[in-house]
């Protein structure tokens, strides 16, 4: 643990990144049962908003569901127990070995997450940007970064009916839009 509480996921050695592909809705189960055999994973999660029964729910989801990452050493580590832990379906590897994640990938994911363990993704906005709602009533609405100010707030023009609505958010509700 660091001085914030939170877990340190800095390589040391040997260790690299791999991918750990968990069964449906098991993220968690399988997290926690490779954290007991004393293995370091990380799982980004985003807050996403679902419409169910006319309803309206924030709730957390994993960035990329059913999949995980974990430190590995496989010269130390027991790393075919990986497999039959509760929750896992398998380890990505190629030719019975585990296939590690490029450096900088899983990094990155790390230094954009919030001490909460949601990823960040409003680094880098600029206007005039397509950008994409995650969360609140406008979901999924993709729209032009209009305006950004220094207290976190935005506002993105979104295209309804052929009329141009101008919507004021913060800025952690955005990712780029592809």
């Amino acid at each position: 643990m660091d001085s914030r509480g939170k877990k340190s996921l800095a390589l040391e050695g040997n260790e690299r990144w791999y991918l750990v592909h968990t069964q449906p809705y098991s993220e968690r189960k399988a997290e926690l049962h490779l954290g007991v055999q004393g293995f370091k994973t990380h799982f980004p999660q985003i807050q996403k908003t679902i419409r169910h029964a006319r309803r309206l729910m924030t709730v957390r989801a994993p960035l990329f569901p059913r999949y995980m990452f974990l430190i590995l050493d496989l010269g130390r580590d027991r790393w075919l127990s990986v497999r039959s832990t509760v929750g896992v379906s398998s380890l990505f590897t190629c030719e019975d070995r585990p296939v590690p994640v490029p450096n900088g990938v899983v990094e990155a994911l790390v230094a954009r997450t919030d001490e909460a363990g949601l990823a960040l993704f409003d680094a880098g906005l600029a206007m005039g940007q397509t950008v994409r709602i995650l969360s609140g009533p406008f979901a999924d609405f993709v729209g032009t970064l209009q305006r950004l100010d220094a207290a976190g707030r935005v506002r993105v023009l979104l295209t309804m009916m052929g009329t141009a609505v101008p919507v004021t958010l913060h800025r952690s509700v955005l990712l780029p839009a592809a």
